[in-house]
């Protein structure tokens, strides 16, 4: 188990770096490591890579309750409001009649389903 995974030294470190989470060593090779991320993915990083042995402090993060909004606003959060409860020149899922469209950013790119990482033919 360890933490903060950097692919080479002079790069900073990009996997593993929240609360409680921690990456796991699951085959060694001569030049390669697999390693399974806390998403539950596996990458395939150098032996050249560094990492931290163990797994970040603050396990319980994820079990906060905060209890009402005025917490989050304390924190400096604002709230969130829904797409489909604004006018249609402020979202595309704006005004009333919106039936049958497609989940999207306020931008207009598809969200909720579609692909983000392209497939890697070898």
């Amino acid at each position: 188990m360890f933490h903060s995974l950097s692919l080479n030294q002079n790069v900073e470190s990009k996997f593993a770096r929240s609360a409680g989470t921690s990456c796991q060593l699951i085959q060694k090779n001569s030049t390669f490591y697999k390693i399974r991320l806390p998403s539950g993915s596996f990458l395939t990083v150098p032996t050249t890579s560094f990492g931290t042995l163990g797994n970040i402090s603050n396990v319980k993060h994820r079990l906060e309750y905060l209890g009402k909004a005025g917490i989050n606003r304390l924190k400096g959060k604002r709230p969130t409001v829904r797409g489909i409860a604004m006018n249609p020149v402020d979202h595309p899922h704006g005004g009333r009649t919106n039936g049958g469209c497609h989940w999207v950013t306020p931008w207009g790119i598809p969200t909720k389903g579609k692909r983000t990482v392209k497939k890697k033919y070898e």
